[in-house]
């Protein structure tokens, strides 16, 4: 055994895990497949029992079945969340429905998703991030209380700036009052699909912010009107959310090199815009983002997916992504970049998306 897998092992053992499911052949192969990696498994075949172990003694990780008779995962880990908050929690299903990941999210009950059937080392490399993010959340409860410490001498000694605080958050409210219902639907969605796409695919999701730079700078450069503006906006933002179900790894090589990618996988990948479009039908405030985010793959010679559109067929605001799209997505440095965006007006772009891009880069915090 070498001293890399020995460290590991030691390491897993330090980390309790508690795995829940009333199917005892799951419970045995969630069981089996941990305790060779060398954690220490506790199993329960329902949530009553998990939560008379859960008084008993602590646990890094839980993970739980969703679909159980009397409690289902998602309400076990309310309840577990309330006696050990900071273990981490992993919701295993069979079906990935959105109704259950807003839910999830929005309780803040669970860290992962793992769905039937799961491969070993996925399983294993959610268990062992999981255990990191508790070990994280452990150092940071010590580096918390520090930090209130210090804040509280902070602030007996500088009331000048509490009284700034309290004016800027006075000043927030207000503001906050003068903000439409629809502005807010709108917001409360972009914020929840853009928290999903960050836990899933986190590659993609440090991409977006610099695609919605993108975009607002060329909707100022255009003066479009507020509608579009916001419309463009969130496209920015949500654009892959269609990639979330795919698995990371596929998302990574895709990134880096698509000609890597089988015709399967291709075809997978080429998939996601429909996907968004319809993860999109889940709040009316999205229903005019659909047809941008389903489109911004499509080439201005017919040559793009999913629906081969060309030249104006496209949606113009997907044009205007596409170009945002690619420029921050391109391994090339920004002057090639801007080379090939330019090489690619009338085939791949739009011409007069390319020359609204060209015009607007100064100034703009998009790196390639």
């Amino acid at each position: 055994m070498t001293r890399t897998l020995e460290t590991a092992l030691a390491n897993a053992a330090m980390h309790p895990v508690l795995a829940v499911d009333d199917e005892e052949i799951v419970l045995f192969a969630l069981g089996e497949t941990l305790q060779r990696e060398g954690y220490k498994v506790v199993t329960c075949s329902n949530a009553v029992e998990a939560l008379s172990v859960l008084e008993q003694q602590p646990f890094s990780v839980i993970i739980s079945d969703q679909c159980m008779p009397m409690i289902t995962g998602l309400e076990l880990f309310a309840q577990a969340k309330e006696i050990q908050p900071d273990a981490t929690r992993i919701l295993i299903t069979a079906v990935l429905s959105l109704r259950t990941v807003m839910d999830a999210i929005n309780k803040g009950e669970i860290y992962r998703f793992v769905v039937k059937p799961w491969l070993r080392e996925d399983l294993l490399t959610t268990v062992r991030n999981a255990v990191q993010r508790y070990e994280l959340i452990c150092k940071n409860l010590v580096l918390q209380a520090t930090t209130r410490a210090m804040n509280e001498q902070l602030m007996n000694s500088n009331r000048t700036l509490d009284e700034q605080v309290a004016r800027a958050m006075e000043q927030n409210q207000r503001l906050e009052q003068f903000t439409s219902m629809l502005e807010r639907n709108l917001e409360r969605a972009v914020e929840l699909s853009a928290r999903l796409l960050q836990s899933c695919q986190p590659a993609l999701a440090e991409k977006a912010p610099r695609v919605y730079e993108l975009c607002r700078a060329m909707a100022a450069q255009l003066k479009l009107p507020r509608s579009q503006r916001l419309a463009l906006e969130v496209s920015a933002w949500l654009h892959d959310i269609g990639l979330i179900q795919l698995p990371r790894d596929l998302v990574e090589r895709w990134l880096k090199s698509p000609e890597s990618l089988t015709a399967e996988e291709t075809a997978l990948i080429e998939h996601h815009p429909l996907k968004s479009e319809a993860l999109m039908s889940f709040d009316d405030a999205l229903e005019e983002i659909g047809p941008i985010v389903r489109a911004h793959h499509e080439r201005w010679d017919g040559h793009g997916y999913p629906d081969r559109l060309k030249a104006e067929e496209i949606p113009w605001l997907a044009r205007l992504l596409s170009v945002a799209v690619f420029f921050v997505h391109s391994a090339q440095d920004q002057n090639t970049t801007m080379e090939l965006v330019e090489r690619g007006g009338g085939s791949t772009f739009d011409p007069a998306a390319v020359r609204v891009l060209l015009r607007c880069m100064t100034g703009v915090a998009a790196e390639s």
